[in-house]
């Protein structure tokens, strides 16, 4: 099946009893079990297991090409996940400008029980002299947040593979819809479901699928269920929901992304734009080769200081200034004040994840508050 029909149909299944054409929500924390002491429904407990949550697993899985899906309260618990499956004095390599997130995860909570190296993982030399005997993972970001720089898949990928090392994809900015890592050669993928899947910035989630159910990928699912960051049956259904739309509301993204980011590479106030899609970028071929679109999100960097970028900011009526992304409406944000004093992203950058408005109505806005 093409993309536009599993996300219709592989996170759905008709109600028996009612035959109802949409799965019900199931609320019930815990199962009935058999006559035999069994259980007919295949559930047990809701921590462990539950129908609305199974159909989302089924539909992510199906999605990026993978066997099976682990879903979680929050794309942090996502991560948390994987860095908590690892044995204790694991090393781990990631990008240098790592979702904050999760760098800051590691920095604090996983400080002297795993060690880490942040690099620029698209120097070949630089990742290569970073792999020690104890590394055991990997992990990218592509297009990155919020530089939006692109990681050959392939090459890090090719590296691991002759060091026995895993390799983790953050593929939330991209979704499937636009890149799929697993075909590329990559162990897990982890997406932040409050992002493109659940698409209308009312709901979290978080989501791991894997190319294999390997003894680390059970490691991971005993961690999703004795950890208990699950989401809520309610959470899995409105996610299934909103997926049926997402290859064409990623579409919309897309389309008005590029349009956008056109317009900003040609504005005299405007220092540089950040967007795969622009042959200006440096690492657009690459993004070319392994992208199937360029994805909905962009930053640019204002000609000026902080407060000219802020100025920007506020003067725009139809981008709202809000972290998070993915939504149908224009979000914008200036990245650096929220990600702290260690941020290495450019005081003047404004990061935007562009929404479902008409795109002359968003080219306006911006022509406004440019000018």
């Amino acid at each position: 099946m093409k993309t536009e029909t599993i996300a219709i149909h592989a996170g759905n299944h008709t109600d028996e009893s009612s035959r109802a054409v949409i799965q019900p929500i199931i609320l019930s924390t815990t199962f009935e079990r058999g006559l035999d002491g069994d259980f007919p429904g295949g559930h047990i407990y809701s921590r462990s297991s539950n129908p609305n949550r199974a159909s989302l697993e089924s539909v992510l899985a199906r999605l990026e090409g993978g066997v099976d899906a682990a879903s979680f309260s929050s794309g942090n618990a996502a991560g948390m996940a994987v860095f908590q499956s690892l044995p204790p004095g694991t090393h781990i390599i990631a990008p240098d400008d790592m979702y904050h997130g999760l760098r800051n995860q590691l920095k604090n909570l996983f400080a002297g029980i795993l060690t880490f190296d942040f690099i620029d993982v698209n120097d070949v030399d630089t990742l290569q002299q970073h792999i020690k005997p104890e590394t055991g993972l990997i992990w990218i970001e592509t297009p990155s947040n919020p530089l939006l720089k692109i990681t050959d898949i392939k090459t890090v990928v090719t590296i691991a593979k002759t060091n026995g090392i895993k390799v983790v994809c953050d593929n939330t900015f991209a979704t499937p819809i636009c890149q799929q890592p697993l075909s590329l050669g990559a162990d897990v993928v982890m997406h932040s479901a409050t992002k493109y899947f659940g698409g209308h910035s009312d709901l979290m989630g978080g989501a791991l699928i894997t190319a294999e159910k390997t003894d680390w990928w059970l490691k991971i699912r005993q961690v999703q269920e004795m950890g208990g960051a699950i989401p809520s049956p309610m959470d899995c259904y409105m996610l299934v929901r909103s997926i049926k739309t997402l290859p064409y509301r990623v579409k919309g993204h897309v389309h008005n992304a590029q349009l956008l980011a056109e317009y900003l590479d040609q504005h005299p106030a405007v220092e540089r734009v950040m967007y795969p899609g622009l042959t200006s970028h440096p690492q657009h071929g690459i993004a070319k080769q392994q992208m199937l679109a360029f994805g909905g999100m962009l930053s640019f960097i204002v000609k000026g200081n902080e407060e000219d970028t802020h100025n920007v900011i506020n003067k725009l009526q139809l981008f709202t200034r809000a972290t998070s992304l993915g939504g149908l409406e224009s979000l914008i944000e200036h990245r650096a004040t929220v990600e702290g004093p260690d941020t290495r992203t450019p005081r003047n950058l404004l990061r935007v994840s562009v929404g479902l408005e008409h795109i002359e109505d968003l080219i306006a806005d911006l022509k406004q508050a440019l000018s």
